[in-house]
């Protein structure tokens, strides 16, 4: 495989994780593209815990809060084994989130991850998610 292949493969990986667990809601996608001994050098919630598991519970309650949840992909870079994605996410609040009871409101976030892919599988993530501005959507603190 050339390199352009590998680098085309992992972006195809790391994009085919994100719609697969984040747009579909498809929990199984962290035991399919995760290695097993996977590091979450940032945790994807406050309060979520650390590793592959963070992502399947924060997976599960973006979509439990808002089931039209999606990710679209902003950019998508590659060289060598990392893959970076900026992206933004949307969907409508129809349940539960935080604390805060639907609004109907399309919430949106946007963030920056990266990822490291070792054969077929995503091994790490580091990541940094506009957080304060979905507390300011949800008004847990003033805009």
């Amino acid at each position: 495989m050339t390199n352009n292949d590998s680098t085309r493969n992992n972006k195809q990986l790391v994009d085919t994780f994100i719609q697969e667990l984040f747009t579909k809601g498809n929990l199984d996608a962290v035991d399919r593209y995760l290695a097993p001994d996977f590091v979450n050098h940032d945790d994807p919630f406050p309060g979520a815990p650390a590793g592959a598991e963070g992502l399947r519970i924060a997976a599960a309650m973006f979509r439990a809060a808002l089931p039209d949840w999606h990710s679209d992909i902003d950019q998508l870079i590659a060289e060598g084994d990392l893959v970076v994605e900026r992206f933004t996410a949307r969907g409508t609040h129809r349940g539960e989130l935080m604390g805060v009871a639907p609004t109907g409101n399309t919430l949106v976030l946007t963030g920056i991850q990266i990822f490291r892919v070792t054969g077929d599988k995503i091994a790490e993530r580091w990541g940094r998610l506009d957080d304060i501005s979905l507390l300011r959507q949800l008004g847990l603190i003033p805009a």
